[in-house]
């Protein structure tokens, strides 16, 4: 069985896919105007935001009710026939960016199996960064009772040679075109088509030749480490939430049943990482509901080698809103200055309070840290080409290190699948 399969695969027909398709629940968490501009954007015309549940709203005191919503209308949409099936299929999808470079990938199914986000995991499909187990119980609770899934999960590949993804835009005169829109608020322009039966199985077996044991071996230096394929980009939150959902549910299932279950597949998009429209930005941290002044004063007394000028340590710069402040640690505690970082916030926060929020964009750190009560650090990108040889070599990288992307260029709702 392959890791990665094609998928029966649901896509709204004859609606506005403008006001269908709504970026990821997890962006914009501090930012709920961004998310009420969706809501008016889309109005009353069917749409994912209607079955989504944008973490600028958990905890908010409604969370049952609004998941009650998510699960009725999911029926709704299912029972109005507001959905085409494409059987068994992968999509090819374009996707223009804001900065107008344009990224590729292919749509279709991990199985969950092959999956494991604990610490160590030696998996095929593994998580690259470290998984916040804390997060998993909120959504598990939105979609235990979910009759669909959408995915933001965008997973990757190291095709160096890019044999597996780029070729596929040469076909495409000879597929099947399924969407052409511009997606809503800034997030650019998507296309998708459904790839023949020829290109598809030239793609499947693209992807399991990255589970070959020797080539693996011989590829990274390694042996005995456990073959990576496939690696989390985007989305390990709701892929472990898909796991741990699946866990509980196979329990009940005979051997037979367990074989093809819906839920033991999750919809994703599979990315090449050396798609050169593919950048990993970093992710900053906003502290709130904290003295910025004794923030900072214990950031330096804990790491008391922290420099004010350039010693070749690792750079973290401190931002209290238009003011910003860069030092550095040499002999940090972490291979990345992001780790260091965490390594501080995890030990002050647990000792003294205060909630973190997990942000893309300075400037969005900037403004949220003229605020008072407020204090953020930021800082710069990690290399992508070392993704997968440091996950291999050392395990999952710490959390919240990199994202794919700008905010507004993450992985639209679109396609939907079945899960029970």
């Amino acid at each position: 069985m392959y890791i990665f399969r094609a998928a029966d695969i649901l896509l709204p027909k004859d609606q506005d896919l403008s006001k269908w398709s709504v970026v990821a629940c997890d962006q914009f968490s501090s930012e709920p105007e961004r998310w009420e501009s969706a809501a008016e954007y889309a109005g009353g015309a069917p749409s994912a935001l209607n079955i989504i549940f944008p973490e600028a709203y958990l905890d908010d005191g409604h969370d049952s009710e609004r998941i009650e919503k998510i699960n009725r209308t999911m029926d709704e949409y299912l029972s109005g026939g507001i959905f085409k099936e494409y059987p068994q299929s992968l999509i090819y999808v374009e996707r223009t960016q804001s900065d107008g470079r344009v990224r590729r990938g292919v749509v279709g199914e991990i199985d969950l199996e092959c999956y494991d986000y604990s610490k160590g995991s030696q998996s095929p499909v593994r998580a690259t960064e470290g998984t916040i187990i804390s997060r998993i119980p909120p959504r598990k609770r939105i979609r235990e009772n979910a009759a669909l899934e959408l995915p933001h999960i965008l997973m990757l590949i190291d095709d160096r040679e890019k044999k597996v993804i780029e070729p596929l835009a040469a076909k495409t005169d000879k597929m099947e075109k399924l969407y052409d829109f511009e997606l809503m608020l800034g997030g650019g322009h998507i296309r998708g088509w459904l790839l023949d039966e020829e290109s598809k199985q030239t793609a499947l077996d693209g992807v399991s030749g990255f589970s070959d044991e020797k080539s693996f071996e011989e590829k990274y230096g390694v042996s005995g480490r456990g073959v990576l394929a496939i690696a989390v980009g985007d989305g390990n939150h709701s892929l472990a939430t898909a796991k741990a959902c699946w866990e509980e549910l196979k329990k009940s299932l005979s051997e037979e049943e367990r074989k093809n279950h819906p839920a033991r597949f999750a919809l994703a998009e599979l990315v090449n990482l050396h798609d050169e429209a593919l950048e990993f930005e970093p992710i900053q941290r906003v502290l709130f509901d904290v003295d910025p002044d004794d923030v900072e004063a214990s950031f330096r007394k804990y790491y008391p080698q922290l420099s004010d000028e350039d010693n070749g340590g690792q750079k973290i710069t401190i931002v209290r809103g238009d003011n910003e402040k860069a030092v550095y640690i040499d002999n940090a505690p972490s291979n990345l200055a992001v780790g260091t970082l965490q390594k501080f916030l995890d030990d002050y926060m647990a000792e003294k309070g205060g909630t973190i929020d997990y942000i893309h964009g300075n400037d969005v750190v900037r403004s949220l840290t003229s605020a008072p009560g407020t204090i953020g650090f930021t800082v710069g990108a990690m290399e992508k080409n070392d993704l997968f040889e440091t996950v291999i070599k050392d395990g999952a990288l710490p959390r919240k290190t990199f994202s794919m992307g700008e905010a507004c260029d993450k992985r639209y709702y679109l396609e939907a699948k079945k899960i029970k």
